[in-house]
């Protein structure tokens, strides 16, 4: 099969940016305003492109929406498949897989506020896309090879699974950043407060160990 021509190449190249570009303002959009209150009208408005263009490129703002969770939970699950862990003891493991959750939901405060949003549409999104069914199976996988070889080696519980630990990373850095604000009033502690980050991680890590090996 002959190669793309230059300019059938550079045409792709400025449909993946134009493509990127939306998804980068729809991001924020639907973060900042819901589902409910995004406008793709706005979303048009601020780049490089028009409301029809949005509409070829994704089909309408449903389709965009979940191009948007799409793209966001595809990105720390791809995070994820980079970790190698296979090597490393499994305490050390979970501590790895816990601060990369840790460190990327704290980078990107969007993703919160997406996962936020969907749950108060009961997933509803989410469950009509295809990509997304089965996007975490790699990463339960290797979780669940770390806490077997853990098992075997006698320093973990035996009646604890792959989601069990990924239900308390995930509480863990969600509450993090979705309940700042709220907490921050009723208690007066910022969460992300720069001077007690450390801490907040290695605590993670700490409480996942010390109930594993409990």
């Amino acid at each position: 099969m002959a190669a793309p021509s230059s300019s059938e190449a550079e045409r792709q190249r400025d449909k993946d940016r134009t493509r990127a570009d939306i998804l980068d303002v729809a991001t924020r959009e639907f973060a900042d305003k819901g589902y409910t209150g995004a406008r793709v009208d706005e979303i048009a408005e601020r780049t490089s492109t028009t409301k029809r263009m949005i509409y070829y490129y994704f089909g309408g703002k449903e389709q965009l929406y979940v191009a948007v969770l799409e793209r966001a939970y595809s990105a720390i699950r791809a995070l994820e498949a980079e970790l190698d862990v296979e090597h490393l003891e499994p305490e050390d493991a979970i501590r790895e897989l816990a601060e990369l959750t840790f460190d990327h939901h704290e980078a990107n405060p969007d993703f919160i506020r997406l996962v936020s949003i969907e749950n108060i549409h009961h997933a509803e999104h989410i469950a009509r896309s295809e990509i997304l069914a089965g996007l975490a199976n790699p990463v339960l996988d290797g979780l669940t090879r770390v806490l077997a070889r853990g098992r075997e080696a006698g320093r973990f519980r035996a009646d604890v699974d792959a989601l069990d630990v990924h239900q308390v990373i995930s509480s863990f850095c969600v509450f993090r950043l979705a309940n700042r604000h709220t907490f921050a009033a009723i208690f007066g502690r910022d969460m992300l407060d720069p001077a007690r980050r450390e801490h907040h991680r290695r605590m993670l890590g700490d409480l996942l160990i010390n109930y594993l090996t409990a």
